[in-house]
């Protein structure tokens, strides 16, 4: 279980340094926004997504098991994060995420990394695609500038509140949220390996800030974004609040296992290399006792933050230290530039990340798998859209595990790197 940074480090040399530090700056742009924009999403502060980066991002890369995983907040939680915060408050996420933690690194020490591949893919497939759906929805609001009386609290009371508040539609709103959509995607195809991301909602948050549009900003809805890390701190361990928490406690830590562990075999096939999975258990679990001292979200593996670097080049975990040296850096010196970010380019940037969670380009195989695959991964799909994940995963991956033990001859989930 030794992590890959050991590792690299017997051979390490300039050129790989140089090679690394150009990738941990490219990934440092498109991590920025995305962790901004994935915190709000999930009803939390800004900075608790720079937090996550940084802290999270910096504690995956020094002690993992892949060469190029890149870790910090990621969209798949936001589901998880906003109800959590919704039902036990901003200190009870900080709480679930500390105890899952723990879980995780129990489960490392008992090398239950390797228990990954029995997860069934139209599971994974199901409520990602299930998540991907929630978080497009939940982002029309600040795309369109609508204004709601009250948040809503499950995707069907989204939809309704929605209806009920076109007659706040905002012009200027819309067409920031829509040109941000329009110079991310023109900017992936016309320049893959440039961080357009950071750059596209920078275009459109100048256009807000010059024009004077009325649209909200990070600074006009959430005030200064702070220049430093909060001090770290332990959450509040009653025993009241760990039975309570419990259950969200497991839910965190399955769904960061399992996603650092998919992310590391995309990487796999890209390096054409080999991870330790269950050092990369062992680096979540202290990476999420880490963000949550600082007061930070879960954090994770990512698969699009690192296949992008990959792509940029980043060829040894450094890569990932230098990401989030950078985000903390940009944290100091320039807060307040972020602060300018406008929310409807947020909000377009995590709408197009819900669409590149879906995978698209898989669709049409998925409609041409066994049915019971198919019936398993819209079962899990509809379950995470209309009911709850907790269920939708427990039911998933109950009634999948039952079918593998039927067929016991299913292939490996080929796994294929999204867009960023």
């Amino acid at each position: 279980m030794k992590p890959k940074l050991i590792t690299t480090l017997r051979t390490y040399t300039l050129q790989l340094f140089l090679a690394d530090l150009l990738a941990g700056l490219t990934v440092a742009m498109v991590a920025l926004p995305l962790s901004l924009a994935i915190a709000i999403a999930s009803g939390a502060e800004p900075a608790d997504g720079l937090v996550t980066a940084i802290v999270g991002g910096f504690l995956i890369s020094l002690l993992g098991g892949s060469r190029v995983q890149i870790g910090g907040p990621t969209g798949a939680f936001i589901v998880i994060v906003f109800g959590i915060i919704a039902q036990h408050g901003y200190d009870g996420l900080v709480l679930a995420t500390f105890m899952a933690g723990v879980i995780l690194i129990v489960a490392g020490w008992l090398r239950a990394g390797n228990l990954v591949e029995y997860v069934p893919e139209p599971v994974v497939n199901g409520f990602t695609i299930g998540i991907a759906v929630i978080i497009a929805t939940s982002q029309i609001k600040d795309l369109f500038g609508v204004t709601f009386a009250q948040q809503p609290a499950n995707f069907l009371e989204t939809l309704a509140s929605l209806r009920a508040s076109y007659s706040t539609w905002g012009l200027a709103a819309t067409a920031i949220g829509l040109g941000t959509m329009v110079l991310i995607v023109g900017f992936r195809r016309l320049a893959p390996r440039f961080p357009g991301l950071i750059v596209a909602v920078a275009v459109t948050s100048c256009i807000v800030a010059v024009a004077g549009l009325p649209v909200d900003t990070i600074f006009s809805r959430f005030g200064a974004l702070p220049n430093t890390l909060p001090s770290p701190a332990l959450p509040d361990l009653s025993l009241t609040r760990i039975i309570a928490l419990l259950p969200s406690a497991f839910i965190i830590a399955f769904l960061a296992g399992v996603e650092s562990l998919l992310s590391a075999m995309v990487a796999d096939r890209m390096i054409v290399g080999s991870h330790r999975p269950n050092a990369e258990v062992l680096a979540q679990g202290v990476a999420n006792i880490g963000s949550s001292l600082f007061g930070g979200l879960p954090a994770t593996g990512a698969i699009a933050r690192t296949a992008t670097n990959v792509r940029a080049g980043g060829l040894t975990p450094m890569a990932g230290l230098i990401h989030a040296l950078v985000i903390l850096l940009i944290m100091i010196l320039a807060s307040d530039l972020a602060g300018y970010l406008a929310m409807p380019a947020l909000s377009g940037l995590l709408i197009l990340t819900a669409w590149n969670m879906s995978e698209p380009k898989k669709w049409r195989g998925y409609l041409r798998a066994r049915p019971s695959d198919r019936v398993l991964l819209g079962l899990t799909l509809v379950l995470t859209v209309f009911a709850d994940l907790t269920v939708a995963i427990g039911v998933g991956v109950g009634l999948g595990l039952a079918l593998r033990m039927r067929r016991r001859n299913v292939s490996p989930p080929d796994w294929t790197p999204p867009d960023p």
